[in-house]
């Protein structure tokens, strides 16, 4: 039985579950309806998408000549900028302009990273606010934790450096017709009834500019949730993949996107649209099969103990699921447990954990048509690795100079999965080995597709790495659903398999 309960509340990454009586106003001032509330918009049944970064700045690869250009086929565009300015028509060029600033400023703080993952750098995040600190998680280029710079400075926490920049001039955006040329304020709102091309790009109907942390602007798209799903479905699990497993990832990737909500929080959007969150792509084509999945099973999210659940999930787990402490610095879950994926039958073929590269290496010679996944290209591989080849990842990451010669690699720990939580690779000439640990392993390696693998030295100068699955392996393995919607598992069935002891409800939406 679905239970119906209303909309919840974020914050830091953490949802709570509530009652909310909502109080809408029919008369607002231009710059109260233009403040972005993150938590407003999920209550609506919308999530607002950081589509384009760094617009304006060095690194903008998406303005044409500093300029953005909105436009409709029919219709009318409306824009409402933060300053009170309102314009209509079917044509509105944005300008970008690097402007001095009468009194340069400097912003100082401390910044700990690069992280792999938002998890870990969220952990750290967590370490510092208990001890006092006031820490922001941010993503510049990769995940990081910044502290506003005091005296009181961090003791016996991970490295970090002082970052120091000069403010000498702002990006400011400017309204640009044949007959008007006007500065406008973030956030910028633009909305049209019909699909708005953005430097001739379809994209959608209700976007914001706004001002992001690191002194450029971000593309904002405003998308209900089930429309949003149209655009990660595809590009996520595939839309060929059999009816049930579009609907489990339907399900899934639905609660991942509101437990993860708050990701950009300090840059007025929810999520990304990379594999930092889930890939996503706007999409005017329409494809039946996926728009069945999300319409069978829309605001329906997954929950333990009333709450809805980081549902992580992966393209292969190699047969064999992890716990979300093997892969990230943060706590496990008790519905993401390590186990085999296949059927009861051959589970009892394995004894868990496989800790031992004797046991992982039996596991991975195991004849793979009896896991649930083993169609996936990269359920089993094997990467041939040479040391200069190792050496120019870690050159790459700043691990070691240009110098440096491999010498070793060893795996030191493991998880309850097998999968390596801890590999030391030793240099030539250096008095401290490098270790690797859990999602840096692949974030600094990314030759290697997981973390379930094994290491034999074939010589001095190479390697082999013997491994199984692609991604983290934590939680639904998309390959293994669609196996498991091949021979008769329906959604629900599949979601019970990869969430154990969770329960399917229904979210209530407030509409304005």
């Amino acid at each position: 039985m679905l239970i119906r309960f209303k909309f919840f509340y974020i914050l830091s990454g953490f949802i709570l579950l509530s009652v909310i009586n909502p109080i809408f106003l029919s008369n607002t001032n231009a710059e109260e309806s233009l403040k972005i509330d993150l938590n407003r918009e999920l209550k609506k049944g919308s999530f607002l998408i950081g589509l384009k970064k760094y617009l304006g700045g060095t690194n903008d690869s998406f303005s044409q000549n500093n300029i953005i250009t909105f436009s409709t086929d029919k219709g009318f565009l409306n824009l409402h900028s933060f300053n009170g300015i309102q314009h209509k028509s079917k044509n509105i060029n944005i300008l970008w302009k690097d402007i001095p600033i009468k009194t340069p400023y400097t912003l100082e703080r401390l910044v700990f990273g690069p992280y792999a993952s938002y998890e870990s750098a969220q952990k750290q995040a967590k370490n510092l606010t208990k001890k006092g600190f006031q820490a922001t998680v941010a993503y510049p280029k990769n995940w990081e934790v910044w502290v506003p710079f005091k005296n009181n400075l961090p003791k016996d926490e991970s490295k970090y450096k002082l970052s120091k920049i000069i403010n000498k001039s702002q990006i400011i955006p400017f309204l640009k017709s044949e007959y008007t040329f006007k500065q406008l304020q973030g956030p910028i709102y633009i909305s049209s009834n019909e699909d708005i091309k953005i430097n001739n790009i379809n994209f959608g109907k209700r976007f914001y500019l706004a001002k992001d942390s690191y002194g450029t602007w971000t593309l904002i798209q405003q998308i209900k949730f089930d429309d949003y799903l149209q655009g990660v479905l595809p590009y996520e699990i595939g839309p060929h993949s059999p009816l049930e497993a579009l609907k489990a990832q339907a399900v899934i990737a639905r609660t991942w996107a509101i437990y993860n909500a708050g990701r950009f929080s300090m840059d007025k959007y929810h999520l990304c649209i990379t594999t930092q969150c889930q890939v996503y792509k706007p999409t005017n084509i329409e494809n039946k099969k996926v728009t069945k999945a999300i319409k069978d099973t829309s605001n329906l999210i997954i929950t333990y103990k009333n709450q809805p659940i980081n549902s992580f999930y992966h393209g292969s787990n190699g047969g064999l699921s992890a716990t979300a402490s093997e892969s990230w610095e943060i706590e496990d879950f008790s519905y993401l447990k390590t186990k085999i994926d296949s059927s009861k039958l051959l589970k009892k073929s394995f004894n868990i954990p496989l800790q031992k590269d004797s046991d992982l290496n039996k596991f991975l010679d195991f004849e793979k048509k009896d896991f649930y996944g083993s169609n996936h290209s990269l359920f089993r591989w094997n990467k041939k690795i040479s040391s200069l080849t190792i050496a120019d990842y870690l050159i790459k990451k700043r691990f070691i100079n240009k110098n440096g010669i491999i010498l070793d690699v060893n795996v030191i720990e493991r998880g309850p999965s097998g999968r390596v939580t801890k590999l030391e690779i030793k240099v030539q000439n250096s008095n401290k080995n490098i270790v690797l640990v859990k999602d840096e392993i692949r974030r600094i390696l990314s030759f290697l597709p997981s973390n379930l693998f094994t290491i034999n030295k074939l010589n001095d100068n190479l390697w082999l790495f013997k491994g199984g699955g692609f991604g983290h392996g934590v939680g639904l393995s998309q390959s293994g659903a669609i196996k498991m919607a091949e021979i008769g598992f329906n959604y629900q069935q599949i979601l019970n398999h990869y969430y154990q002891g969770t329960k399917l409800k229904k979210i209530e939406i407030l509409s304005r």
